[in-house]
């Protein structure tokens, strides 16, 4: 699901009559919509990852956790987060292009270590720039996904009890909103706190980033023979 979201922004920013500016405004409105239509099963995997045997109150599934959440909290409670989920699109997909590019730029002008070849890059290239643009992008912007689980919890009556498994009764999460969000997870946790679970995702989210990369300029390429056949 990922690596296609991160495709179609791709594909819709491929004109190549756009501005790099542009580009970014295109690439960042297309993850903001792709988000916000999704958002609402990406919150309640949230709550239903946390779970463990050992929680108090259990979700049965999907529909069920939909239900209830709509039930006990509303429909506003299936958005918890969003904001800044939004505010992370645009450095996540800005970084994202920008260091491929730019990496892409540099390989091509300078050729280190034979890696190109008649102004080429080769598949194995492409992955390593499209990993490393992956790993830049969601290391800035992964405290934003972090405050963004926090606050998907709120609300939630059996949050705290549910994320430490022990089932003793726990202080309600609460946070006001996104900066309050922030401030009480560094004063509580230190700085550090926004960054777990960082490797595991980017075990996850780098090889997509740069598989999507990859399947993006072959695509591209793809298209481009067909149009100069076409002509």
């Amino acid at each position: 699901m990922h690596a296609l979201k991160i495709f179609v922004q791709f594909v819709l920013v491929a004109d190549a009559q756009l501005t790099p500016l542009l580009r970014l405004g295109a690439g960042a409105c297309a993850g903001i919509i792709a988000m916000s239509a999704t958002y609402p099963m990406d919150m309640v995997r949230g709550r239903l990852t946390v779970q463990t045997e050992k929680s108090p109150y259990q979700y049965r599934g999907m529909f069920h956790a939909l239900s209830t959440v709509l039930r006990e909290e509303g429909f506003r409670a299936l958005y918890k987060g969003w904001l800044p989920s939004v505010i992370g699109v645009v450095p996540y997909v800005g970084l994202n292009f920008a260091v491929y590019e730019s990496l892409k730029d540099w390989l091509i002008k300078s050729k280190p270590f034979g890696l190109v070849e008649d102004n080429e890059l080769g598949v194995v290239t492409r992955l390593a720039c499209g990993a490393a643009a992956g790993t830049v992008g969601q290391t800035v912007a992964y405290p934003l996904d972090v405050i963004r689980r926090r606050m998907q919890m709120v609300g939630w009556n059996n949050a705290s009890s549910i994320v430490t498994g022990d089932g003793r009764a726990k202080a309600p999460l609460e946070y006001t909103g996104m900066i309050d969000a922030f401030r009480k997870t560094v004063r509580h946790e230190g700085f550090r706190a926004l960054y777990k679970g960082l490797v595991p995702n980017s075990v996850k989210v780098v090889p997509s980033i740069a598989i999507a990369f990859v399947t993006y300029e072959q695509v591209k390429e793809l298209l481009g023979v067909e149009i100069r056949i076409s002509d």
